[in-house]
């Protein structure tokens, strides 16, 4: 166990790291320094080359509880200045600076798995949202809850949601600000699956994350920037980044050692 953070828990195991969330006395709601604290934690997997693949929890009884009401309450002394004009650039500063450690979700280059049980809660569902796979328990239920508050969420919610689920079931969540069950999550694919318990729940997740982390680093990196791109950009533009990404790519020794496997019927001993 690393334990170089205060508001989470890091191990790293077989080429797998599990991140737990580990604030459970404020069901998991992310304060200032938890915020900064999911930037550096990202951002040392995504340099750890020993990580092939990394699974998100929350321990305690929620995944999480969004941002905490605290540190929205602090927001004017955080901000106060005689200026009108300096004041609303130190928001704007603020609100980058959180969408920053969603985005370092994102940005890590190896797959993210949301592993979520019970409440998953306004600036959760960023989290959520940035992650590549996402399983549940079934007790577990989404709520975008920034609508209840009087704000517009805005750390990535309303702009990764319509890629991921139907445009006009994201404008009933978001406007509604309704609870979503695990069920439903799964039947409009916010969820790849849900399982009976949080303990199944992680034995699954684990089990996946073993499937993803027995390929070749390279491989599953390549994979992920790609898929993200043709998200992002038209099948044409994805298709000649493609062809520019395996022709710097493709002739590795991760292809040389997967054939050797392949001919040999042996597991291939990838470096990390």
């Amino acid at each position: 166990m690393d334990n170089r953070y205060k508001n989470f828990e890091l191990s790293i195991d077989n080429n797998i790291a599990i991140v737990s969330i580990n604030r459970p006395e404020k069901a998991n709601a992310l304060h200032q320094e938890a915020w900064e604290e999911l930037s550096a934690v990202f951002e040392f997997l995504d340099a750890t080359e020993a990580v092939r693949v990394i699974i998100l929890k929350g321990n305690g009884k929620h995944f999480c509880a969004g941002i905490d009401l605290k540190l929205l309450m602090s927001l004017h002394q955080m901000v106060d200045h005689s200026c009108e004009g300096r004041k609303r650039e130190k928001i704007r500063q603020f609100i980058i600076k959180l969408q920053a450690a969603i985005n370092s979700i994102e940005q890590c280059r190896k797959p993210v798995i949301a592993a979520i049980h019970s409440g998953c809660i306004g600036g959760a569902v960023d989290l959520i949202a940035a992650c590549d796979l996402r399983y549940a328990s079934e007790d577990a239920y989404f709520c975008i809850k920034e609508i209840e508050m009087g704000m517009v969420a805005d750390l990535g919610t309303l702009q990764r949601l319509p890629k991921i689920i139907p445009y006009a079931t994201v404008c009933e969540l978001a406007y509604t600000g309704r609870k979503l069950g695990a069920k439903e999550a799964a039947s409009i694919h916010l969820i790849n699956q849900y399982f009976e318990n949080q303990a199944t729940l992680m034995q699954k997740v684990q089990g996946i994350a073993q499937q993803i982390a027995k390929h070749a680093p390279l491989s599953i990196r390549g994979t992920k920037k790609m898929l993200q791109y043709s998200r992002d950009h038209s099948v044409s533009d994805a298709l000649d980044y493609m062809a520019t990404w395996n022709a710097a790519m493709l002739l590795s020794d991760d292809l040389k050692k997967a054939f050797e496997a392949k001919i040999s019927q042996k597991k291939a001993n990838f470096l990390d």
